[in-house]
């Protein structure tokens, strides 16, 4: 990755901000690099890019607890508003022990690119509190999920931004931050969170939308380079909620699941593994450790031949390294930032598609927006309802998106980017700068 500063519209070199590195810029800068390459598509949208490099509201809260043995522990938390144009905020909120603010900060930004790729009228926002939640017990899960949505309290809400569960948070943590809003506010607030529990306003299809969004992304973009999906080997990075969904759908359209990694082992079968049997393992064992299979080492993972490769874990984890092995023809991005730029221009020399995360895993706020539409109604859709209205806008967003990119010969993530930020900045010049 490069580490030269970054550059306003005239081209004058900033000073790096404090929190990114000159030798690396992490998920910051790999986003600000993103944004510099669909810059010169803008047209007349581009006096308005700065916008776009800046998040509109970062906050850091100091998030302590009483733990069971009674001592005071004391955790970082985040809430990022990255861009608010076209609606309230919305993104999840992460538990892990690597959560940085340039990482929320990226997070937030990629999220107001997926909702406005998918033309769903909200903006970006992350969160996330840097702890291990395996070192916590459940009570002091609770204690820290409810301190935090009081710390950050002051800028959430329906309609100025809505949490949902990302990596380690689930619909229980989201439970407890709506019983937490609302006791605050005076009064039951549904639509504050998504990815609710259904007994609490939480929308039927959720928990499956983006493994199911990255389903229906990686059919169409297979369709159009030629490759069948009945026969294909799928190799599957991450066995979570997308990652495992995702590889469900692939193996009942007959594909064949080769190789699945967790943050424990890497399993391969070019036979195929049995993933419903993999899945039922791994929601008792909480790994795929131990599963049949041959084991590789974590590196070869990158090595498996295959047709269609999705990084469904963590960002930055196909590089400029392990870029030149992978076999693939076709990348789903699962995760949300897996690739970096280096990665992306050695997989687009390699002829290697890229379905990126902005579309690729939208599924998600897709469905998610259908839940907060739901709990302002108070009218719920079947989950045949909710599954067909979340293909056709994934379908859409996608065919828009390939088209853009063949009109103007550039990769699918340009593409997406020159959509969703043509949405957003447009939103910024009408709205005009207040006061």
């Amino acid at each position: 990755m490069s580490s030269a500063a970054p550059t306003n519209i005239a081209g004058q070199k900033h000073a790096l901000p404090s929190y990114l590195n000159a030798d690396n810029l992490g998920p910051w800068g790999i986003y600000l690099q993103q944004v510099d390459r669909v810059t010169p598509y803008l047209g007349s949208l581009a006096r308005w890019v700065e916008t776009l490099k800046r998040p509109k509201r970062a906050m850091v809260v100091d998030v302590p607890i009483e733990l069971d043995n009674g001592t005071i522990a004391h955790f970082e938390g985040y809430r990022v508003q990255h861009n608010l144009s076209r609606g309230p905020g919305k993104g999840g909120v992460r538990f892990h022990q690597d959560v940085t603010l340039s990482e929320v900060m990226a997070l937030s930004a990629w999220m107001s690119v997926k909702n406005a790729a998918v033309n769903v009228p909200y903006g970006g926002a992350k969160g996330g509190i840097r702890v291990d939640p395996r070192t916590l017990s459940h009570a002091e899960l609770e204690r820290l999920t409810r301190r935090y949505t009081s710390e950050i309290n002051i800028i959430i809400g329906p309609s100025k931004d809505i949490p949902a569960p990302d990596v380690n948070t689930n619909a229980q943590v989201m439970a407890w931050m709506m019983d937490t809003y609302s006791m605050n506010s005076g009064s039951t607030a549904t639509g504050v969170v998504t990815g609710k529990p259904i007994s609490l306003g939480g929308s039927l299809g959720r928990h499956e939308a983006t493994g199911r969004g990255v389903f229906v992304v990686g059919s169409e973009a297979a369709r159009n380079i030629g490759l069948e999906i009945k026969g294909a080997r799928v190799a599957v990075q991450g066995f979570g909620n997308v990652g495992a969904v995702a590889a469900k759908l692939f193996h009942e359209a007959g594909a064949k699941v080769v190789a699945v990694q967790d943050h424990r082992t890497t399993l391969f079968d070019p036979a195929g593994l049995d993933v419903p049997a993999l899945m039922e393992y791994a929601s008792h064992s909480g790994t795929i450790e131990g599963f049949r299979g041959e084991v590789l080492r974590t590196a070869q993972f990158w090595e498996v031949d295959c047709d269609i490769l999705i990084p469904a874990a963590l960002e930055g984890q196909i590089t400029a390294e392990n870029a030149p092995q992978i076999k693939a023809r076709l990348v789903i991005e699962g995760a949300n930032g897996p690739t970096t730029p280096e990665a992306d221009d050695i997989l687009r020399e390699r002829n290697i598609l890229v379905a990126p995360d902005v579309i690729a895993n939208a599924g998600g706020v897709t469905v998610s927006y259908f839940e907060w539409v739901q709990d302002f109604s108070s009218f719920f859709w079947t989950e045949e309802e909710i599954n067909q209205r979340l293909v056709r806008i994934m379908q859409e967003a996608f065919r828009a998106i390939w088209q853009v990119a063949q009109d103007n010969k550039v990769t699918l993530r340009t593409a997406a980017f020159i959509v969703a930020c043509t949405r957003i900045l447009q939103a910024r010049e009408m709205r005009g700068l207040y006061p």
